[in-house]
């Protein structure tokens, strides 16, 4: 069974703001300054100021069981095209879910300001009309392609194309490493 969605906006998993106050704590992994950040049982760092609960479990569960996701992704000269697929029904549908409430979260520019999102997403929310989204579930799996004209977000696609598969191959460690890589950036 095929099912198509042409959306003119960007898939986004996790999105566009560091933690606000951060700090190391001995073992390598972000605190925020108000206890959120690293609890890798209840996962606070994925709530956020317009993020629903049920998008916060959607993100948990694919966090937790991130060892049941297989991606591949192919930078376009203009854009990107992802597989992305688990063969838990559970997690594939939360895959599916979050892939298209995110899509219609960046047409509507409705940030979710998750804790731990990636500012990478913020061109996103600033220039959805410059992105043309194609979403279509296979055989092959959850297949996404993002396009657009505009070469800086060309190149966001990119970046958060690379995150998005860190997190599928490594989970919140993933998270961690980009938010202390971050932090020494600045």
């Amino acid at each position: 069974m095929i099912i198509r969605i042409c959306i003119f906006a960007v898939f986004a998993s996790l999105g566009a703001t560091a933690l606000p106050a951060q700090m190391t704590h001995g073992h390598g992994h972000l605190h925020g300054a108000d206890g959120t950040g690293h609890d890798e049982m209840t996962m606070p760092g994925l709530r956020g100021r317009d993020a629903t609960l049920e998008e916060s479990a959607e993100l948990a569960l694919m966090f937790r069981n991130f060892d049941k996701i297989e991606r591949e992704v192919e930078n376009l000269p203009n854009g990107i095209r992802t597989v992305t697929v688990s063969d838990d029904p559970v997690v594939m549908d939360a895959l599916v879910n979050h892939t298209v409430g995110m899509i219609d979260r960046v047409g509507q520019k409705r940030d979710p300001q998750v804790i731990i999102q990636s500012p990478t997403l913020d061109i996103f929310f600033e220039r959805s009309e410059a992105i043309q989204s194609f979403v279509e579930i296979t055989d092959e799996g959850l297949v996404v392609i993002q396009t657009s004209e505009d070469p800086e977000v060309v190149a966001a696609l990119h970046v958060h194309a690379a995150e998005v598969t860190a997190m599928a191959e490594q989970g919140m460690h993933a998270v961690h490493q980009m938010m202390m890589q971050r932090s020494q950036d600045h």
